[in-house]
């Protein structure tokens, strides 16, 4: 009678064991490079699915050499794959177009949005004694604006677009010494790109203080990039809104993931971001209505937790 109580017991104890084993999702999320400020995000939203759903959904975070990348494992990986780029990207790669160009596949048809995750946003950051408070007063100043990376290429765009490329000296210096190099009076301004608060305008901002330039909406048409306001107050010294572009950035899956798992993870990312935001100011730029940046359809399991948080979503994405 023990040894079959016993049995009982073990039995029991087994299948406790693999009913907690069922409940545990496991999710791979494709960010970017480990140096990236979106590796830190990626890390903070494993953080937050652990802690908001009990420990049921586990997020394994890769790393990434870029968003294209991102983008092109979606046709290859099977189940819960999420992966993180800027929705023009899904838009290039189902129609075939740039980089995805002669590399189509049917599979990028199956992509689908889930949920925004902080914007990468241009700053062009200036000393505040160097007199510059628009784009045309660049003229004859230093301007730092990196090498290879988004900002820098945004950078150097910029600069053609309003009829400076040839009336801005260009500091040979990498973005990793701006502070220090504006500190220095070794230049007047940088541009940087990364999601708000940026981590180096805010020591720029607190060590030699600075002031932000905006763009006008003749200007931000010529860029083609997507309206951003960065409210007063964000960075030491700047008390008024900075109008700028930005370059929506989405956490996406493809139709492999049921239902169920894209509603949990959808609900649990919105029911924890307060809390990510107040260990990380990013996170409080994100809102609903950046939906509205979405490329595509949104997974069906994302669009329930919408449809009962009273998020409005646009027509085009349901």
């Amino acid at each position: 009678m023990k040894i079959r109580k016993s049995l009982l017991a073990l039995a029991a104890l087994s299948t406790a064991f693999s009913l907690s084993a069922n409940a545990e999702t496991r999710i791979t999320y494709k960010s970017a490079k480990t140096t990236s400020s979106y590796y830190q995000m990626a890390v903070q939203i494993a953080e937050a699915m652990k802690k908001g759903s009990n420990g049921d959904i586990i997020v394994t975070v890769e790393e990434s050499q870029g968003s294209v990348q991102n983008v092109k494992e979606a046709a290859a990986r099977t189940g819960n794959y999420v992966f993180t780029t800027p929705p023009v990207l899904v838009k290039l790669a189902q129609k075939e177009l740039a980089m995805f160009k002669d590399k189509g596949n049917p599979k990028f048809a199956d992509i689908r949005a889930l949920f925004p995750i902080p914007s990468l946003t241009m700053h062009f950051v200036m000393r505040a004694d160097s007199g510059v408070k628009s784009f045309a007063d660049l003229e004859g100043k230093t301007m730092l604006i990196g090498k290879g990376s988004f900002g820098a290429r945004e950078g150097a765009k910029y600069l053609k677009l309003f009829g400076l490329e040839d009336k801005v000296k260009l500091a040979n210096v990498e973005l990793n010494a701006a502070v220090g190099a504006l500190k220095n009076r070794q230049i007047d301004g940088f541009v940087t790109a990364g999601s708000w608060p940026a981590p180096n305008v805010i020591e720029a901002a607190a060590s030699t203080g600075v002031t932000l330039l905006s763009l006008d909406d003749e200007q931000i048409n010529k860029t083609k990039r997507t309206k951003l306001v960065i409210p007063g107050g964000t960075y030491a010294g700047v008390d008024g809104d900075t109008v700028t572009t930005s370059l929506p950035v989405v956490a996406h899956t493809t139709t492999a993931m049921d239902d169920d798992t894209a509603y949990r993870l959808t609900k649990t990312y919105w029911e924890q971001k307060r809390a990510m935001g107040s260990a990380n100011a990013w996170w409080n730029g994100v809102s609903g209505d950046l939906l509205v940046n979405v490329y595509g359809k949104i997974h069906p399991g994302a669009l329930k937790y919408y449809d009962e948080a009273g998020i409005k979503v646009p027509d085009s994405a349901r």
